[in-house]
């Protein structure tokens, strides 16, 4: 066996014995289960290119992992936002937002009364009028226009960070 072939194994079992607490790290640092896992095969692939150098690979993954982390946030925070024109941008390739903002919408949601949800769901979600939205509930149209300011107004409480998620759009919607 080569001194190559013994680093290649050695290398392998250490990531072998790794992986898992390399993934949890990873997904603490950015919150997204795809993203951590594209974080590691990054850190582990500068790891494998200087694997027989390295005194400490654990810390130095780590350290890889920390900084990866941080750049990403960087590079993300210093995109301009998207500017709102006539038709809707492709998110074709924002699926990581969509699901943040699915994820945070479907918390607050729950947070809401029952009644406030359904009148949300069926105005927004169902794009239905008022008229329509007050049919379905059994209730008056004066009650669907309280129930949804109501229910917008509580979503700026409980869930600030869904007009940051998504976008003046939804400032202008929800006011």
């Amino acid at each position: 066996m080569t001194d190559h072939d013994r680093a290649r194994a050695g290398f392998a079992e250490f990531v072998r014995a790794e992986i898992g607490g390399l993934t949890r790290l990873a997904h603490l640092l950015t919150g997204d289960r795809h993203h951590a896992e594209d974080l590691v095969q990054v850190a582990l692939e500068r790891v494998a290119v200087r694997w027989e150098k390295i005194d400490d690979p654990a810390a130095y993954l780590r350290r890889v992992l920390c900084t990866q982390a941080a750049s990403w946030w960087r590079w993300r925070r210093a995109r301009p936002p998207e500017q709102l024109g006539a038709a809707p941008p492709d998110r074709s390739g924002a699926v990581a937002d969509d699901t943040d903002l699915r994820l945070v919408l479907r918390a607050a949601l729950a947070r809401l009364t029952v009644r406030q949800r359904a009148v949300l769901v069926l105005r927004y979600y169902e794009d239905r009028s008022e008229a329509e939205t007050a049919e379905l509930l059994g209730c008056r149209i004066g009650t669907v226009k309280s129930q949804t300011r109501h229910a917008l107004g509580r979503l700026r409480v409980l869930a600030p960070e869904l007009a940051e998620l998504a976008g003046r759009g939804w400032q202008e919607v929800s006011r």
